[in-house]
Formats: structure tokens, sequence, C-alpha cells
């Protein structure tokens, strides 16, 4: 099992470029199957997730190509209409091809993805709204079996409202709405980037979507889609680590494709912290540059849904947060189980106390090197960070979780000048 080794102290100058989002890709990938025509995605990250992603489908039948961070699939028939738990049970997005097989096929047998290290998300909603479409859904013997009522041979529009904004609910509304009958509207909807993102692919496939980017999506539902070439959005989340990576260990860094519009939460908290972070953009498209120097001013923050201080950022800047000056709050709401990270930043000499969905920073000047273990996919982040500015030599274990969202996060480290490598 890699681990990844680090010696702290060395501050970080030079560029990054951003990789494609993981968060986008995978609903992007899934949304090939409402067509069979093919579908180009560029600038795809090469990640565990995304790997498994196109196992799943490849495995439906999906013909995929692979050329120079681009995926060319078509989904022409025979397509097997099933998610087995196999696949399904290493990662909870495969949950994204429900709606796009039942809007396309009328039918899908998808295993539920059973438990999650960071709490539960549960895809109730998922059925309830896919339901008020039209839709029959059973669960029986651990998977969710869909299908349309006897003579109809499309779902139809509905106002879908869910209890709660969940994100890969949104995504699996958006895909069956486009080639449902007549007009959907999707009520509480989130508004991360990446569902603007999947929602202008689609519209480059034909469909009809207004709205997309905050709460109350309109679709019209249209008889079939087409193939399209779209780019994946650069990731906010690998461009929030790496402004957090900077901001802890000081530097000068230039993020090639950071988005700063889509992380205003994490900038405004590392601005008040006293990190320098600059917006623009030149030839190469759009940048963010960050510039720290010294000690940071530690901040409090509470994760709420977007454009909200996302939780898949509370990891890293607390991280940061444990080698600022002062003390700081740090309130998790969305996950219940999002302070894993918290022992193990305690095994390398960081001050902080845990009360439910509280955890209280104490400030100290420095860390020390330690063996630490990644628990999910943002504490593996927050870890490498921590290693970065703790003193001598520190390994993180089962990183295996930093493979499924960072392409390559230590080779582009160590290209900014952190002493860092892998061990097989």
């Amino acid at each position: 099992m890699d681990k990844l080794r680090i010696n702290g102290g060395r501050t970080l100058q030079g560029e990054v470029t951003i990789s494609g989002a993981k968060n986008a890709a995978l609903p992007e990938l899934c949304a090939a199957l409402l067509t069979a025509e093919p579908v180009t995605l560029k600038n795809v990250p090469r990640l565990q997730d995304v790997a498994t992603m196109r196992k799943l489908l490849d495995n439906m039948g999906v013909q995929l190509q692979l050329q120079d961070g681009s995926v060319t699939l078509q989904a022409a028939d025979p397509i097997q209409a099933e998610a087995p738990y196999e696949l399904v049970k290493t990662m909870r997005a495969s949950v994204l091809v429900l709606g796009p097989l039942l809007a396309r096929f009328g039918h899908a047998r998808v295993s539920l993805p059973g438990g999650c290290a960071i709490g539960s998300r549960p895809v109730d909603q998922h059925i309830k709204g896919l339901q008020a479409m039209g839709a029959e859904i059973v669960v029986e013997h651990g998977y969710m079996v869909a299908s349309l009522p006897a003579g109809r041979t499309r779902l139809h529009g509905a106002r879908i409202a869910t209890d709660m904004v969940t994100v890969t609910g949104t995504e699996n509304f958006l895909m069956a709405a486009a080639l449902a009958e007549g007009e959907t509207v999707l009520e509480n909807a989130a508004q991360e980037p990446e569902i603007g993102d999947l929602a202008e692919m689609l519209i480059a496939m034909g469909a009809k979507i207004e709205g997309h980017g905050t709460s109350r999506i309109r679709i019209q539902g249209v008889d079939r889609l087409h193939g399209c070439t779209h780019q994946v959005v650069a990731d906010r989340i690998e461009t929030g680590t790496f402004l957090c990576a900077v901001a802890a260990a000081g530097g000068d860094v230039l993020l090639r494709h950071g988005r700063a519009d889509h992380l205003d939460a994490v900038i405004d908290k590392l601005r008040e912290a006293g990190a320098e972070i600059e917006a623009g953009k030149d030839g190469d498209g759009v940048f963010i540059r960050v510039r720290a120097s010294g000690r940071l001013k530690a901040q409090s923050f509470r994760t709420t849904e977007y454009p909200g201080f996302p939780t898949d950022m509370q990891a890293q800047f607390m991280a940061l947060n444990c080698i600022a000056e002062g003390p700081s709050k740090v309130t998790e709401t969305i996950f219940e189980n999002r302070f894993m990270h918290v022992n193990e930043l305690v095994r390398l000499g960081a001050h902080i106390q845990t009360d439910g969905k509280v955890a209280v920073i104490e400030g100290i000047p420095r860390l020390s090197g330690a063996t630490v273990m990644a628990t999910d996919l943002r504490a593996s982040a927050s870890l490498v960070i921590a290693g970065l500015v703790a003193e001598g030599e520190t390994i993180v274990d089962r990183i295996y979780h930093l493979d499924r969202g960072y392409d390559q996060m230590e080779a582009k480290l160590r290209a900014i000048g952190a002493d860092i490598e892998r061990v097989k």
C-alpha cells in the first residue's frame, strides 16, 4: 500500500495546473448514457473514482476511448442497464447512472451504495424525485429496481422539492428531466459549479435548461439528445487545497485554470487570515496567484451548502488553523463523521478539541512530524498540508483515499518545492 513521505519546512514557489473537477467529470460521464451518439469529455482528471466510473460504464456496454486527458463514450444499444454492487460499493457517485438509464431505456437496476466513511448520504431523495416523474422503484436484495409503468415510454415532468439540498440528487433529476415529457421544476436545487457545468454539457447535447446555478432549475424535456464535446470545469476543491497549502507553508504560487469565482467563501477566509490572493486572466486562461509569509491569523468558519464554505475544504483549512496565530472554531453542518482527521492532526502535535459538530483549535507555532493514517479523501489532503509545515518527517499512510480525488498531488507539490515522495 502506497504512502507519502514528507519533510516539512519548505516554502512553495512556482506554478500548478489545476485538473478537471472530479465532481463534474463523474456525472458528465454518466450523461453519455442519454444518447447513442459519441460524447467527448476533455480535461478529465486521472483519478481512481473516474477509473471506477469508466469501468462501470464499460461493464454496461458503453464504448470508451481514452486519449491525452480526453474520454470519448458511445452508449449505443445494447446497454445493460445495471450497476452491480461490486463496482458501486467503492464509489457512491455510481448512483448517478440511475436517472439517465431510466430516462433513456425506461428501466434500471442499481445497487444501493452502502456505508460511507464520512457519514450517511441517503438515496431516498433520488427515489422520491424519480417517483414524482412517474418511475416505479422498489428496493429489493440491496438494489434499486426502477421501471416505467405499463403503457408509458418516457418519464413525465414534475415539480420536485427535496427535503434537503442534494448535489447528486439534483444531477440525477437534471439528467432524467432532459428526456422527460413536459416541464420539470427543481426546487431547493444544489447550486454548485459542477451542477452548472453538467447543465451546460446537457444544453450542448440539446437539452433545454434554465436557472442552473440557482436554487430553482427549469427543464423542458426533449425527445432525444445528441452527442457533444465538452471541457470539464477546473476542480475548485483541488484549487482550494493548494491555496491552503501555500497559505500554511508560505510562498508564491500561480494556480493555472483556478476559478476564484467558485471559491469566494474560502478565499475570503484566506484573505482575512493574511494571505494575498489575486485572480487574473492571461493567454492561457484564468488563474489565481497566492502569496503568504509568516504565521497567518486563525479563522473560524461554518460549513454550508454552496455558495457557503464547502465541507470538502473543512479539513484542509483546519490544518492551516493548527499552525495559525490564535484560537478558532470550526462547525461542520453537512456530514456527521467529518472530524476523523482530528486525531491524526493531534498526533502531529495539533491542539484540537471536538464536541459534536464543533472543533476548537488553538494554533501553535509548529507541528512535529509523525506517522499518520488517512481516513477519507479530504482528510488525506489535510494531513499532507500538515506534513508540509511539520518539523521533520511525516509519513501519510493509506493514500489510496488521496488518489480518489487528487490528480498526481505529490508530483504537483514537488514541482513547486515540497520535499515529498510516494513510497511503494
